[in-house]
């Protein structure tokens, strides 16, 4: 196929001439869709996807009638399974695009849906646009996208004039890089051209190599996890000349060979760039540079985490054990913190932050913090509040891996804006006496979901990551005062309390409450808090404040089942439950609940 093809660089051209797109890990695509509904998806190596992805073709036919103007249409794009706006999951798209089974395809479609990120209008109304400047055919592609309605199989991939925003954007979502494109270039089949300009978000990680395969040029590029030696990939290119021959000579002299390889005892350290890791496979490695001043004993599993996950600002003692039952480090909770920050941070921004800090785990000394220390950089933003202190804001990146950085261990936000007097949610805490009653809250937010449904609210499930489960309802800010919350979640609670009174209470008294789940409705009020969605606990396990769909609050449910080891690998394979949250929020009817509380 005809296609435009970026070529690698290692800078990024800048000047007025270019504009800077997101580049995204999946498969480069041509969507072609012509007025008789026919819609094809063909790969850059000529292979047609239409059967894979059956839910863009019917996003396309249930548009047609909108856009019948435009067709037939060719866009140029790419085809993926998004985490999140800046990156993509490419295991998943590669996953979907082996299947051949009708129905598993469907099954995988409702699961985990594809979407073409169109960066191009190579054609339109039947029309070539090869010959017109870029900016001019991303101004139709624009007008085009902007036309369609429903759920986004179709996105359009937004231009940047400024590379140094989207680089930023890139590294904070761990995208895979960029794309830098001159305003007036042609559309121009493959390489021959210097327009387009790919920049990888490459991570640099340390190991060592351990044997050599003369027969491919691999060396196996290890770590230490513990004491024993574990394999992190194969790596080939990227040395000079005489670097590379060097290590060579090193093996074929010194080491020992088994008619296979050559293997020398762990003592040649590296570096490499990698894209990721995935499944013990390095995706696109190559070496960086030879380290003869790093010891083998220094390349650690916990290091590679920490070299993979691309962690800003200055962090230490990385290997001091916070969690001593599970065997995790502070340096696994920085690794977590910044690879979970793309989905946790929304729901800490603007919002004044209470933090629980264990800076020697969580079988040490912890203290709440409700104030920005005065030795806080200052990145970290702040409210002057009363008496000359100032509240805590958690805005980025940097700042969340700083307060990790210093023990922060929970993260707990009020209701409001730190600008508002007013809820944008409200949460109904289901607080059991114990773990082994968590069966209770299971209950409770089974037989409060039907009743919010017949109030048209869309609500939102989590894990306390604790022992309970909270239930979330996002609504428009200035919709509803704290006041109309109140008298709205204590009709809630007493409505089940009086249904079964006999394992539901709203009794605030512990003693009182007798083995009973308490259904903490108080506790929504002006400047209280609440576990931030994907926070850390003080636990035990490393559990986490983890978020639901709603069709997971059964009887298999185990408060312990999500921790700082699982939790990432399951947003990115099940995607985020929250992830509409606040366009939920925004869109959320409350005519029921508003003529209920104010009749």
């Amino acid at each position: 196929m005809n296609i435009m093809k970026p070529i690698v660089s290692e800078d990024i051209p800048n000047g007025e001439e270019w504009v800077y797109e997101v580049k995204y890990d999946g498969f480069r695509c041509i969507l072609d869709w012509n007025v008789d509904g026919n819609v094809k998806l063909i790969s850059k190596n000529n292979t047609d996807l239409t059967a894979q992805f059956p839910e863009i073709v019917t996003y396309c036919h249930n548009n047609e009638a909108i856009i019948s103007k435009y067709l037939p249409v060719r866009l140029d794009g790419e085809l993926v399974v998004l985490n999140n706006a800046f990156q993509a999951n490419f295991s998943w798209i590669q996953k979907r695009g082996r299947l051949k089974d009708k129905q598993r395809i469907e099954k995988e479609s409702q699961k985990r849906p594809a979407a073409f990120m169109a960066f191009d209008m190579i054609a339109e109304n039947g029309v070539s646009y090869e010959s017109k400047a870029f900016h001019l055919r991303k101004q139709s592609l624009e007008a085009f996208c902007n036309n369609l309605s429903g759920e986004q199989f179709i996105q359009y991939v937004k231009a940047y004039s400024n590379s140094n925003e989207l680089w930023r954007k890139v590294f904070e979502y761990k995208g895979e890089g960029m794309i830098a494109k001159r305003k007036n270039s042609l559309y121009t089949s493959g390489k021959g051209h210097r327009d387009w300009f790919k920049i990888k978000n490459w991570r640099t990680i340390q190991g060592f190599v351990t044997t050599y395969n003369p027969d491919n040029g691999y060396y196996s590029f290890r770590v230490f996890n513990q004491d024993v030696i574990v394999e992190v990939g194969k790596v080939k290119h990227g040395l000079d000349g005489d670097a590379a021959d060097t290590l060579k000579q090193l093996f074929l002299s010194n080491g020992e060979w088994d008619g296979k390889v050559y293997t020398l005892p762990p003592a040649i350290c590296a570096s490499v760039h990698t894209l990721d890791l995935y499944r013990e496979e390095l995706r696109e490695p190559a070496f960086s540079s030879l380290l003869p001043a790093i010891s083998a004993n220094d390349c650690t599993s916990l290091q590679l985490k920490l070299d993979l996950a691309m962690i800003p600002g200055e962090i230490s003692k990385t290997d001091k054990i916070f969690w001593p039952k599970q065997g995790f480090a502070k340096g696994d909770l920085l690794a977590y913190f910044r690879e979970i920050s793309p989905y946790m941070l929304p729901y800490l921004k603007n919002r004044a932050l209470t933090l629980i800090r264990c800076p020697d785990g969580v079988h040490g000394e912890s203290f709440y913090q409700k104030h920005l220390p005065d030795y806080a950089p200052p990145f970290i933003e702040g409210v002057p509040v009363e008496g000359g202190e100032r509240l805590i804001l958690c805005q980025d990146l940097e700042s969340l891996i700083w307060f990790a950085n210093h023990g922060a261990l929970e993260y707990h936000v009020p209701f409001q804006y730190v600008t508002s007097k007013d809820p944008i949610e409200i949460v109904f805490d289901l607080d059991p006496p114990n773990r082994e009653k968590f069966h209770l809250a299971i209950q409770a937010a089974r037989f409060i979901k039907p009743i919010l449904d017949d109030l048209g609210l869309h609500s939102f499930v989590k894990t306390s990551g604790n022992k309970g489960i909270q239930i979330h309802i996002p609504i428009p800010e200035g919709s509803m005062t704290y006041d109309e919350t109140a008298v709205f979640t204590q009709a809630i609670a007493y409505t089940v309390e009086n249904t079964h009174p006999d394992i539901f209470t709203t009794e605030r008294m512990k003693k009182n409450r007798q083995g009973r789940l308490y259904i903490d409705y108080v506790q929504h009020g002006k400047d209280k808090t609440l576990i931030a969605p994907y926070s850390t606990r003080m636990t035990e396990e490393a559990t986490v404040a983890t978020p639901l769909y709603w069709e997971e609050v059964t009887d298999s449910l185990h408060p312990t089942s999500f921790t700082i080891e699982n939790v990432l690998e399951r947003v990115q394979e099940l995607g985020c439950p929250f992830h509409d949250y606040y366009k939920v929020g925004q869109e959320q009817n409350l005519d029921k609940v508003l003529q209920l509380i104010r009749s």
